[in-house]
């Protein structure tokens, strides 16, 4: 399948690279931590590795390493605004359960 982008998420992209200057899209990926074991690492990717897989949507590149991939296959990326907050949002249809707290997850 895929990694998708919302309308937001791809606008929210796009604006911050212009303004850093200088980038190829977004990084997306998995580590090992907190309460449920897996939590998201979001940055912005200056380069691609050699063995990234690379998604396009909107306009938009999304890089993942392959062993992340088994567990964002699928998810889309939304960026949200509530109030003063503002971040990037997941949904994921491989989590299988969220800690209290929000910041892990299992699959």
């Amino acid at each position: 399948m895929s990694i998708s982008l919302t309308a937001s998420a791809a606008d929210r992209v796009r604006s911050h690279l212009a303004s850093r200057g200088r980038g190829l899209g977004l990084r997306l990926g998995i580590k090992t931590t907190g309460c449920s074991g897996f939590s998201y690492v979001i940055d912005y990717a200056d380069a691609a590795a050699p063995n990234d897989l690379v998604f396009e949507d909107q306009g938009v590149k999304v890089f993942v390493d392959p062993a992340s991939f088994p567990m964002l296959d699928g998810t889309q990326v939304d960026f949200v605004r509530k109030g003063l907050n503002e971040a990037f949002q997941f949904a994921n249809p491989n989590v299988k359960a969220e800690c209290g707290c929000g910041e892990s997850f299992t699959v």
